[in-house]
């Protein structure tokens, strides 16, 4: 879906079209504009100058995500809304709505399991169809389907998708960003060459920055570059799994199905603070929010039906920069307290020396409750990590 919180705002508030527009900084109770709607009118007839602007902004929230207007100033998804002020400070700021964009993304995956039952649910605003037996889905190469999707869905939604078509997942993902907004990419096996390889590394789904940092270093920034490299030889410096995968999706193999049903792989709860929170100067504070997180995942797995055995800890700090660690326990859980104390010992090896902004838990390697796996004896707790041991004085 394009920019699809943002779309939604816009059937909501169509006078700012156009405009450069962010979604973020807290769930949506009562809009600012709203008490400018005038006596007998519609939200459609709130004037645009009553909207609060980016540059008015006080606060820690981070960029849901933002009209492509102000995306041409730079302003993006996950940055924080004071640093977006600086690069497009007339942008309009609404708050979220995770109601409306969840009854929204019901309605336009309904639309395609009408036209396209095999269809692979990726989240709020994407998915991946098979095309492969639906009637005529191999017309011009997927393209005639496409367009009867997008058709279909703005005339259900009045949102609109770009789409992309290929031989497999991996470059139907890519293919799916090379014509936004509203755009159809057809992209052929022999195409390979032409249109995946010239582009960066970053675009392939699931190289991220760390990676996409160290094969730089080694002056690879594309995927034919990448493709250059020995397949021994990107095993060699990052690893049996990550190197041979790296192979693979630099020609362009992916045979990954489309998936109909799947489980999730983890459970996860995290907060942004109001101010800044340091682990010594706010230790009672931090560690009331520590538990806190913990009961909700253990709230969601029992509720959900899961245990897991991996526990993790997720950390962002004033600078911005991300901490993760994990642990593996030697058995199965949804229990609030073991999940603390584990991911207590997650913490002791982080630097907890500056200003957190963010604290997040999460449990993975997740098995339905009661299942033969979940009920299988216990085995030996193993560091699912090898990071160094941090030295800090004082853990909440």
């Amino acid at each position: 879906m394009d920019a699809f919180y943002a779309s939604v705002e816009l059937l909501r508030y169509p006078q700012l079209k156009g405009l450069p527009v962010v979604i973020g900084g807290g769930r949506r109770r009562v809009d600012e504009a709203i008490r400018d709607l005038p006596e007998g009118g519609t939200l459609a007839d709130i004037p645009v100058d009553s909207f609060p602007r980016l540059k008015d902004y006080t606060g820690r929230g981070v960029i849901t995500t933002a009209t492509y207007p102000a995306r041409q100033f730079g302003v993006g998804s996950a940055m924080g809304l004071m640093k977006a002020a600086k690069l497009c400070p007339q942008a309009i700021i609404l708050p979220v709505d995770f109601d409306e964009y969840r009854r929204f993304s019901r309605a336009f995956k309904q639309v395609i399991l009408e036209v396209a039952p095999l269809m692979e649910d990726r989240g709020v605003d994407e998915v991946y169809i098979d095309f492969t037996d639906v009637p005529g889905g191999q017309r011009d190469g997927g393209r005639s389907l496409a367009r009867l999707l997008q058709k279909a869905i703005v005339s259900e939604t009045g949102l609109t998708c770009s789409i992309g078509v290929a031989p497999n997942k991996l470059i139907a993902k890519m293919a799916s960003e090379f014509n936004k907004p509203n755009g159809i990419s057809v992209v052929y096996e022999d195409d390979l060459e032409s249109r995946i390889w010239p582009l960066p590394c970053r675009k392939v789904n699931g190289i991220g920055p760390k990676a996409d940092e160290k094969l730089k270093r080694f002056g690879i920034e594309t995927v034919g570059q990448l493709a250059a490299r020995d397949r021994d030889w990107l095993i060699a410096n990052f690893g049996k799994a990550t190197g041979a995968w790296m192979h693979e999706v630099a020609w362009g193999r992916d045979d990954r199905p489309v998936v109909t049903q799947s489980e999730p792989v983890s459970m996860s709860r995290e907060t942004t603070f109001d101010r800044d929170l340091h682990a010594v100067r706010n230790r009672a504070e931090l560690g009331a929010i520590f538990t806190r997180l913990c009961e909700q995942v253990a709230a969601d797995l029992q509720r959900k039906g899961y245990v897991g055995k991996t526990i993790g800890i997720k950390l962002r700090y004033d600078d911005f920069k991300i901490a993760t660690r994990d642990q593996t326990i030697g058995h199965f859980t949804a229990d609030a307290k073991t999940i603390r104390q584990t991911g207590g010992q997650c913490l002791k090896r982080v630097p907890l020396e500056r200003p957190l902004r963010l604290l997040g838990v999460r449990v993975g390697a997740l098995a339905k409750a009661g299942s033969p796996e979940a009920l299988a004896p216990a085995g030996g707790a193993q560091r699912a990590a090898s990071e160094p041991v941090a030295t800090t004085a004082s853990l909440f």
